[in-house]
């Protein structure tokens, strides 16, 4: 049967380079010998296997890689420290304007609203409208 790998190597620049490969030894060849000037790692070079994982299925393993590759540096660094734990921490946005971040929104400008309606209204209004 078939064995396909998703893998990540670190460059001599420190950044990350994810693939998905048929057959790792002979890939780990291409990219430490720079066979392909036009390729990610050929000025990156040395490179080192960091992570590895193998599947049998090669729609799994391509929508894996796929998936790593849009990651943070962080999520990356958690899968190759073993780390799976840390995944949906990572995950979680940290915007502002995220929908799960709503009721913070919410009861910041709730709490605000005292010094609002307080601020600068001329007497016997108590706010705007």
């Amino acid at each position: 049967m078939e064995s396909y790998t998703v893998y990540i190597l670190e460059c001599s620049d420190e950044s990350y380079y994810t693939g998905v490969t048929n057959d790792i030894d002979r890939r780990m060849y291409e990219h430490s010998s720079g066979q392909n000037k036009e390729s990610y790692t050929h000025s990156r070079r040395p490179v080192r296997l960091v992570f590895s994982y193998h599947f049998h299925d090669i729609d799994d393993a391509i929508a894996i890689e796929k998936q790593i590759k849009g990651w943070t540096r962080k999520k990356k660094q958690a899968i190759i420290n073993n780390n799976w734990d840390a995944l949906p921490e990572l995950s979680r946005c940290l915007n502002e304007t995220s929908h799960k971040n709503k009721e913070k929104r919410l009861s910041n400008l709730v709490g605000g609203l005292p010094e609002l309606l307080s601020s600068d209204t001329p007497d016997g209004e108590t706010g705007p409208g």
